[in-house]
C-alpha cells in the first residue's frame, strides 16, 4: 500500500523558516517523483516543487525560487522542503504526492500525481 505522511508545519513570523518531510513508503522510491503542492483558502491548489526519484532533477514554481529547496534522501524514502524566508502568502496546506516516472514521460511537472499525503497546515504570520 502506498503511503505518503507529511510532517513539520506550523505556524512561523514571516521571514522565518520550515522545514517539511514527506515520508514514502509501499513503493519503489528511485522510480518515482514527489511533488510538493499547497491548497490556500479559496484557492486552487498548485504545485511548488517536484524531484525526481531517479536523477534528482528538481523543479520550482516561480513564487517559491530562491527560497524553497527540495531534496530527498533515498535511502530513507523521504523528502524534504526546506523553506526560508517565508511570507504570509505561503499560508497554505502542503501535500506531497507520488507519481511513478520510470520509462514514463509526462509534459507537466505537477501533472499526473496519483498518489497523495493527508497534508501539513503552513501559516505563516505577518
Amino acid at each position: 500500500e502506498v503511503q505518503l505522511v507529511e510532517s513539520g508545519g506550523g505556524l512561523v513570523q514571516a521571514g522565518g523558516s520550515l522545514r517539511l518531510s514527506c515520508a514514502a513508503s509501499g513503493f519503489t522510491f528511485d522510480d518515482y517523483a514527489i511533488g510538493w503542492f499547497r491548497q490556500a483558502p479559496g484557492k486552487e491548489r498548485e504545485g511548488v516543487s517536484y524531484i525526481s526519484g531517479s536523477d534528482r532533477s528538481t523543479y520550482y514554481t516561480d513564487s517559491v525560487k530562491g527560497r524553497f529547496t527540495i531534496t530527498s534522501d533515498n535511502a530513507k524514502s523521504t523528502v524534504y522542503l526546506q523553506m526560508n524566508s517565508l511570507k504570509p502568502e505561503d499560508t497554505a496546506v502542503y501535500y506531497c504526492a507520488a507519481r511513478y516516472e520510470k520509462y514514463t514521460y509526462y509534459a507537466d511537472y505537477f501533472s499526473d500525481f496519483g498518489f497523495w499525503g493527508q497534508g501539513t497546515q503552513v501559516t505563516v504570520s505577518s
